[in-house]
């Protein structure tokens, strides 16, 4: 198999390092090699936060390189269009339809761009979801990340069950049964 690369992009605290565990304990249980990479930006402060997941039969390194993604998770819009660079021609975008202003913007240094869903769409394929909406339906707005992953597991070659079991076997106890309603919801999206 030709190693597959995926991005986890967004903002510290909205659950990257849990969803890239989850993905690569997913693909090391198919008999995948897997590499995983967090890059932290200031993830305490809700600076950038992106995660490379690669697998395949031998994969020798965890970077993904510019242009090289074929599917890339953004948990806020515009972390998607930071990192769209990174995708294949024909990659697979799913986004998160959530606005977290940066401290430029906060500060009126900078402005928040608009339209970056519709932009991003004339390049890729994009599929969004307003996941946190779904989440505090559900009661937890902490478990967006699940929502958006299960969007994301319908564009991936592996089974729902697969997904679920690993989900369970990475959150913690107490929170599995949010965290897999949290995932169902996406998935059904």
């Amino acid at each position: 198999m030709i190693t597959k690369n995926i991005m986890i992009v967004g903002v510290g605290g909205q659950g990257t390092l849990l969803t890239s565990r989850i993905l690569g304990g997913l693909m090391a249980d198919a008999g995948y090699d897997v590499k995983i990479s967090e890059v932290h930006g200031m993830a305490q402060r809700g600076g950038s936060v992106v995660t490379y997941v690669r697998y395949g039969d031998k994969v020798a390194e965890p970077i993904v390189e510019e242009g090289q993604a074929d599917v890339m998770i953004a948990f806020e819009k515009l972390e998607a269009e930071r990192y769209a660079h990174f995708l294949k021609d024909d990659g697979v975008l799913i986004i998160n339809d959530e606005r977290i202003d940066p401290m430029p913007v906060v500060t009126g240094a900078a402005k928040y761009p608009e339209n970056i869903l519709e932009e991003l769409g004339r390049k890729y394929t994009v599929y969004s979801i307003n996941a946190m909406e779904t989440a505090k339906k559900l009661g937890n707005p902490r478990v967006f990340n699940l929502v958006v992953l299960g969007l994301s597991a319908k564009h991936m070659d592996f089974s729902k069950e697969a997904w679920i079991k690993v989900i369970e076997s990475k959150v913690p106890q107490k929170t599995i049964e949010i965290n897999v309603r949290a995932f169902e919801e996406g998935y059904g999206s």
